[in-house]
């Protein structure tokens, strides 16, 4: 009776935070005889995988909750990851799909690959220039060259 009373404790923490441990801490309950009864009982089992997807649909709500109310006010971080990961229009992908069942690639499919590969270099390449800038303009503030090295002729 008593592990069936401890057990139900656990679920509902799981159920709260998805986090074995914090449900472990909480109820009193040792993670090794959480992941025992797990292998030892298929009922116990199937219900902790359960608590743990219930869990986990309560905190992706509760984050989209506080996602909307920053995007509602007007926190540019939040708007963009919002259109970056719900909306096609937004997402830094380039998807190429095809109907063919052909292992091999026609001449148009390369040119396509090789202009994604181009293209996914350059933005690479951009992101480190911008890196690489930014690096420098800090050294020219501080006195110092890039490696952090006081600059011996006084340049900056």
């Amino acid at each position: 009776m008593k592990k069936n009373k401890l057990q139900d404790g656990f679920f509902a923490e799981l159920r709260k935070v998805p986090i074995v441990q914090v449900a472990c801490e909480k109820t009193g309950v040792s993670r090794n005889s959480v992941y025992r009864w797990k292998k030892e009982d298929p009922k116990f089992s199937k219900e902790m995988d359960q608590a743990l997807v219930d869990g986990v649909a309560l905190v992706n709500d509760m984050s989209e909750s506080q996602l909307l109310t920053l995007i509602k006010e007007k926190n540019y971080p939040a708007i963009s990851f919002w259109l970056k990961h719900r909306n096609d229009n937004y997402k830094n992908t380039i998807e190429i799909t095809t109907k063919e069942d052909t292992e091999e690639l026609t001449p148009e499919q390369k040119k396509i690959v090789r202009e994604a590969l181009r293209l996914g270099t350059t933005i690479i390449s951009d992101n480190q220039n911008k890196y690489e800038n930014n690096s420098n303009d800090s050294a020219k503030i501080s006195g110092k060259n890039a490696k952090g090295q006081k600059s011996k002729n006084g340049d900056n």
